[in-house]
């Protein structure tokens, strides 16, 4: 591709070029298979959950009461500790993310990644191998480390490799493998619980693949060009910057990665910098749309997809068919995502999905109330209405907040508070995520179809939000934000010219500049 003149700071033009190289390609290929990971495991946990089999041997209790013919249909699977199955995942990612940072940053992003690969796959052994609840549970445990690690790392991965001008549909590569990732769990978990006795194993086990895959390609991929000037080998950086860049020419954009690296260096605690008034507008965006993504109530429709349906008069098997046809329909939005955000935007994209999502949410909610029958199954004609509507409402996240979530973070934030920053955000998804694993079984059995309503509501703020907030990061530069977001934004700018920033950065800033 040819070259693309940008405006940096006040009388500077850079000018960056950059091809879409096959080594670009496949770096980009195999660090998102991080995602893979993070998909299989959403959309297996809610298809066991639903296999009698496994409830059988590790929540016989729930197995008994979905047996029960006059049983509440809404509360069939409110038990704590089968949430706490799905749920103990995210809770172990939260807290490791924070470690995931520090490493990203002293030791670089490639090893994050490799080490995020080996502790899902200890946790996919320990999983198969299970005979009781606590060894299942550790098993998740040491699933969410690895998700942790993923989370924290592939997305700075790809955003600091892409040329800026595709970073948008190169980051969503993580988004789209975590949608590849939940389809291909709802078909073995469709196939494992029809032909198998002990589906659960075969459907837990398969999880090691992904992990598998990343393991081994992470040898095959490079360190990011930041990450290796970040560490002092500016030569290597440069030469690693040429190769993926497929040019000689990218001294401008050397530079500039050169200068945010000196900056960054600067900074010592950046979790204590993040904290400082100039990185409020990136740490209030890069969070609050971690919790918006969550109370869209899309795990509550992904985690438990086939539970949901088969709540609602679906037969076992038909449920999971459903979810495949979910996993579906979530596959295709996320490629049209992958080629519409750098054309679009990314705030377009978002105030589209809240509108597809609101209307599809509330639909859900008004045919389980026009139903009414909480121990009777839906008619046919109304449980396909559910069907259709989860799929337009998937469909809206899949190409807005399901992959635009983790690009925006991920690109917003300077270099000196980029990993700090970013594992703010990977806790905040994974806190909330794992509140609504938590808590989302019981709100079903307590609040029925008034739950749909919640999310709704939810829905309908977050719209509001980005569309008075949030700044269009389209086509910018990431260590071009603060010039060209934030400090040209009519409410952020209000954080940026503080003087938090010492001295020091403001004169090598400055020497940059001219």
């Amino acid at each position: 591709m040819g070259g693309f003149v940008i405006t940096g700071v006040p009388d500077r033009q850079t000018k960056f070029e950059g091809k879409i190289t096959f080594y670009l390609v496949i770096c980009a290929v195999i660090a998102a298979t991080g995602g893979l990971m993070f998909g299989y495991d959403i959309g297996i946990s809610g298809g066991v959950t639903s296999m009698d089999s496994f409830l059988l041997k590790f929540f016989p209790s729930v197995y008994y009461k979905k047996k029960r013919a006059k049983e509440d249909n809404y509360c069939k699977y409110d038990d704590h500790k089968l949430q706490l199955f799905t749920s103990s995942l995210y809770l172990a990612a939260l807290v490791s993310c924070f470690f995931a940072s520090a490493m990203c940053r002293r030791f670089g992003r490639k090893l994050t990644i490799q080490i995020s690969s080996v502790f899902f796959f200890i946790g996919v052994i320990l999983n198969v191998r299970a005979n009781d609840l606590h060894m299942l549970i550790a098993g998740r445990i040491l699933l969410g480390i690895g998700v942790g690690f993923a989370n924290q790392a592939v997305p700075l991965f790809l955003s600091e490799i892409a040329p800026f001008h595709i970073r948008g549909g190169l980051n969503i590569l993580f988004q789209l493998n975590i949608t590849i990732g939940i389809l291909v769990a709802n078909v073995v978990n469709y196939y494992a619980s029809k032909s198998l006795l002990y589906g659960w194993k075969f459907s837990l086990g398969l999880a090691g693949v992904p992990a598998l895959i990343l393991c081994i390609g992470s040898f095959l991929i490079t360190e990011t060009p930041t990450s290796l000037i970040q560490h002092g080998r500016s030569a290597d950086g440069l030469e690693v910057l040429k190769k993926i860049r497929g040019t000689h020419n990218v001294e401008a954009e050397f530079q500039e990665i050169l200068q945010a690296s000196e900056a960054a260096s600067l900074v010592e605690r950046p979790f204590m910098s993040i904290f400082h008034r100039s990185s409020f507008p990136q740490l209030v965006i890069g969070s609050l749309l971690q919790f918006f993504q969550q109370f869209t109530g899309i795990n509550a429709i992904m985690f438990y997809a086939p539970v949901l349906f088969e709540a609602i008069g679906f037969k076992s098997h038909a449920s999971l068919l459903s979810a495949v046809a979910i996993g579906t329909v979530n596959l295709i939005g996320s490629v049209v995502s992958l080629l519409a955000v750098d054309k679009v935007g990314r705030k377009l994209l978002l105030l589209e999905g809240c509108l597809q999502m609101f209307l599809s949410m509330a639909a859900i909610g008004a045919v389980l109330v026009a139903n009414g029958q909480q121990n009777q199954p839906l008619d046919n004609d109304s449980a396909m209405g559910v069907v259709m509507f989860a799929a337009l409402f998937v469909s809206g996240f899949a190409w807005s907040w399901g992959p635009l979530a983790w690009l925006i973070p991920s690109e917003i934030f300077p270099l000196e508070t980029r990993t700090a920053g970013y594992a703010v955000a990977v806790s905040s998804n994974m806190l909330f995520t794992f509140v609504i694993a938590q808590i989302y079984l019981s709100m079903l059995c307590r609040m029925r179809a008034g739950v749909f309503f919640f999310f709704s509501m939810w829905i309908a703020i977050m719209g509001i939000f980005v569309a008075v907030f949030l700044p269009e990061t389209k086509n910018i530069p990431m260590d071009e934000m603060v010039a060209r977001v934030w400090k040209k934004h009519w409410y952020w700018k209000r954080y940026m010219d503080d003087g938090t920033r010492s001295l020091k950065m403001e004169a090598l800033y400055d020497a940059y500049s001219y």
